[in-house]
């Protein structure tokens, strides 16, 4: 079990509470994106894959931090980091549509129960004490750089649609101030599985930074290219044209209008008036042929000659 502190590496306690600091603030930069998940009642276009990798690094660097000699600052935050993943979890399994939850109860039983379990039991019963820190610390750094790759899929989303609307700056910010922490902890520390995966996290980190700058206005933009592009209403058309933005794409629907302005009553007006007049004039040629018969007529049938 980890003793108090690494109170005789200043330097790397030091980091390692900037790490705590700052990495406790990448565990609750999602809290305004499941608040607005909960207040929505919809998860939209989010997805569950980064938390639940998250979670699962959280749960391995809990184990290995557990077995390692003088790495309390490790358990204390991946011990807070599981339960905010796991909340985050919870609260996407309840609003998702059913594939993404079906998904996300998949994946959290194959990877969060299964296969950390898995790992549990391989490193205690079949690898040596001796080397069995070694290997967790490998086992973490492969993970962990998943866990720093996830957001790719999002990164590739906002490259396709060009728009961040589904990556937080926040988050981003966040995950590459802590990755530079965490680096100099495992420096100090001389922990290169510590050190070695925030290299990575800090470079993406960068990227997705860079990224946000590029695309954050890129929506409002294609909506006024669209405006500028939507042909000149006339007379002959009755009709609206509504503007559906969805992330960046905005796509055009025709929809019916209702006579609403005094132009339209007007001719509306002046139809009828049309209408009821040729009725009349019918109506009158109908009688002025009915009575033309009628004096067409003899009053006598004719005699034969």
């Amino acid at each position: 079990m980890a003793t108090v502190a690494d109170s005789h590496h200043p330097l790397a306690f030091t980091f390692g509470v900037l790490g705590n600091l700052v990495s406790t603030m990448v565990y609750l930069a999602p809290v305004p994106t499941f608040y607005r998940i909960y207040r929505k009642k919809s998860t939209e276009g989010f997805h569950s894959v980064p938390y639940l990798v998250a979670m699962f690094s959280s749960m391995l660097w809990f184990y290995y931090a557990s077995l390692k000699k003088n790495a309390m600052l490790l358990i204390t935050i991946n011990s807070f980091g599981s339960f905010a993943e796991m909340t985050y979890i919870v609260i996407f399994v309840v609003y998702a549509p059913r594939d993404a939850r079906k998904l996300t109860v998949k994946l959290f039983g194959i990877m969060n129960v299964g296969l950390f379990t898995l790992i549990l039991v391989v490193s205690h019963f079949l690898v040596s004490r001796a080397y069995r820190v070694p290997v967790l610390g490998w086992i973490n750094v492969a993970i962990s750089t998943s866990v720093f790759a996830a957001p790719l899929s999002i990164v590739a989303q906002v490259i396709r649609t060009r728009s961040v609307e589904f990556m937080p700056f926040r988050l981003s910010f966040f995950l590459t101030l802590s990755a530079v922490m965490w680096f100099a902890y495992g420096l100090f520390l001389k922990d290169i599985c510590i050190a070695i995966p925030n290299v990575l996290g800090f470079v993406l980190g960068l990227l997705q930074m860079l990224l946000y700058a590029m695309y954050r206005n890129r929506k409002q933009e294609i909506i006024e290219d669209h405006e500028k592009k939507l042909p000149a209403a006339t007379p002959d058309h009755v009709k609206n044209i509504v503007i559906i933005a969805t992330l960046a794409a905005s796509e055009v629907h025709p929809v019916d209008a209702q006579p609403n302005n005094r132009n339209d009553d007007g001719d509306v007006n002046n139809n009828a008036a049309v209408t009821e007049a040729k009725e009349h004039e019918q109506t009158d040629d109908h009688r002025h042929v009915e009575n033309a018969s009628v004096e067409l007529q003899p009053n006598e049938t004719p005699s034969a000659v």
